[in-house]
């Protein structure tokens, strides 16, 4: 029986807040745009759908005007992060080896094409993970992508893990088991196993699936 763990990114994997912050910021002054966000601002934003966050951030302008500023912001960050990466939750790296002795790893994230290989590569992580999808690349929702990456790697069984009431929504449509990183981002609508530390996560899919 083959066992799947698929993951969020950001909030659950790693925290990548601070270059994006700068590079967004930078590209809103380059352009005149009225906005300046904090961090808060973009752990609040984490999660979301690019379009999403758009509208969020600029609810007045034309759809198209934001979403190209928004586009470009996300151009900008990829060069810091490829290059330095973010940073990555307390033994992440120690317990993704460990997880893939046993199961196969794979992302799926609502963020850009290119940020995922950002994370992969910064971190040395790529060899771990047997496949990854986002929304910036197929233009689906994260339930969509997940039920895609089960089928298409022939997943017996799959937890996904992530921070969001997103997440959480997003495997209940792609109808498999959610388990919420409480040290995220965002909580859940309604009680859900939940991790304090990623570290614990390989004795809890030890009882899962058993």
């Amino acid at each position: 029986m083959k066992n799947g763990i698929l993951f969020d990114l950001d909030g659950t994997l790693w925290d990548a807040s601070i270059p994006i912050v700068q590079c967004w910021n930078d590209v809103f002054r380059r352009k005149g745009a009225d906005k300046q966000l904090s961090l808060d601002d973009m752990h609040r934003l984490m999660g979301k759908t690019l379009p999403e966050i758009a509208s969020a951030l600029f609810p007045g302008w034309p759809d198209t005007a934001r979403q190209n500023l928004i586009q470009e912001c996300c151009e900008a960050e990829l060069v810091p992060l490829k290059r330095q990466g973010g940073t990555l939750n307390p033994l992440v790296e120690e317990t993704l080896r460990t997880l893939h002795r046993q199961y196969s790893l794979y992302i799926v994230s609502n963020c850009q094409d290119g940020y995922i290989p950002c994370f992969l590569e910064a971190h040395g992580l790529a060899p771990l993970f047997a496949d990854w999808e986002c929304s910036g690349h197929t233009g689906k929702s994260k339930g969509e992508n997940i039920r895609m990456v089960i089928e298409r790697n022939r997943l017996d069984r799959a937890i996904y893990l992530g921070d969001t009431l997103g997440d959480q929504r997003a495997a209940e449509e792609a109808g498999i088991p959610f388990l919420h990183a409480a040290y995220g981002f965002g909580q859940p609508d309604k009680p859900v196993p939940s991790l304090k530390a990623f570290s614990d996560l390989p004795s809890l899919l030890s009882y899962i699936l058993r």
